[in-house]
């Protein structure tokens, strides 16, 4: 068992049930989560010792998220308490060819608000072996960029493996500054999601030969990244092909090493909810790295953690890892007795 620190911003989560416009909608469904949340929980989930880390407002909104973290095995001490709100974003549930779409409502949310001298990196990261956060974080308001910088630094200060995730979100900030951010960060990261369109888009990689395959092209934008940045030690994205709102494929894709692995691709039908997919992923990615699990045994391990939270309702991926094997290794559909 590995100690977790994950850091951002957790979210009241509200949706219209499938077929039904927000516009139009008489009843939605409540869900708490956000990107790093929800990557703590699996990881919690995976058998890890998890804290977040972040500021939610001292009123019943605040007390749910702390019980919600709490159920599923995730520390809240070092969750401050304080600030206005708590950021909320209403999903429209998209179905076969018309998209989900999110409207934020997050601006002014407590964890926005929060400063530096807040937090006792140095507490937080007593003992810990890995320290995961995302460009949403840094997203949510000028000062958090440096809040984030800030903690990344004080990770690598107490020999704390750092984990980002690109994750940008084009509805927070633009590509000229996530840009700036993301140069800014990965000097101290040593485990990086990102993916082609992250590399052209904010690092300014030279576009690759459109002779080459789809995964030696991002062959070429990792080893470029590793070139600009020989900290980083892994880096980890998925190919997805989007046929509907409900039907998707996905592969995962890691890169150690010097050599790229993936997983087999897998058709996910039916898509329940697709919210979290990427989080239940870098988890399972996470988790591989942290039990120091082969590279392929990893990638496949992850990618299938994704393919089932898009079966369940809710941000936050409930799976256990010996259900992700059974799965990983079985056909599809087929009655588990």
């Amino acid at each position: 068992m590995k100690k977790v620190i994950t850091f951002g911003e957790i979210l009241l989560r509200l949706s219209t049930s499938v077929g039904e416009r927000l516009s139009q909608a008489g009843q939605i469904k409540m869900h708490y989560g956000g990107a790093e949340a929800n990557v703590g929980i699996s990881l919690a989930r995976f058998g890890h010792e998890v804290s977040f880390v972040s500021k939610v407002p001292d009123n019943p909104l605040g007390l749910a998220v702390e019980g919600h973290l709490r159920a599923h095995g995730v520390s809240t001490q070092f969750l401050l308490k304080g600030g206005e709100r708590l950021g909320t974003y209403y999903l429209e549930s998209g179905v076969g060819p018309r998209s989900a779409q999110v409207t934020y409502d997050r601006k002014y949310s407590s964890i926005s608000q929060l400063a530096i001298d807040e937090l006792d990196f140095d507490a937080i990261f007593k003992q810990a072996d890995l320290f995961h956060v995302t460009g949403i974080t840094a997203a949510l308001a000028p000062p958090m960029k440096e809040v984030v910088l800030h903690s990344l630094k004080k990770a690598k200060e107490h020999g704390v493996s750092t984990s980002f995730d690109f994750n940008y979100r084009a509805k927070l900030w633009s590509h000229e500054e996530a840009g700036d951010a993301f140069k800014a960060f990965l000097p101290y990261v040593d485990i990086c999601s990102c993916g082609e369109l992250d590399a052209l888009s904010f690092l300014g990689i030279e576009k690759a030969d459109v002779s080459l395959t789809k995964a030696e092209k991002l062959e070429y934008y990792y080893g470029k990244i590793s070139e600009m940045y020989p900290n980083i030690q892994t880096m980890y994205s998925t190919f997805r092909e989007v046929v509907s709102a409900s039907t998707n494929t996905l592969q995962g894709n890691f890169y150690t090493n010097g050599k790229l692995h993936q997983s087999r691709v897998f058709q996910i039908d039916h898509i329940v909810d697709r919210v979290g997919g990427g989080d239940a992923f870098a988890a399972g990615v996470l988790h591989g790295i942290l039990e120091g699990t082969a590279p392929d045994e990893l990638i496949t391990f992850a990618t299938a953690a994704s393919v089932l939270k898009h079966s369940i309702h809710g941000d936050c991926n409930l799976f256990s890892p010996e259900e992700i094997d059974t799965f990983a290794s079985s056909t599809p559909g087929k009655i588990v007795r």
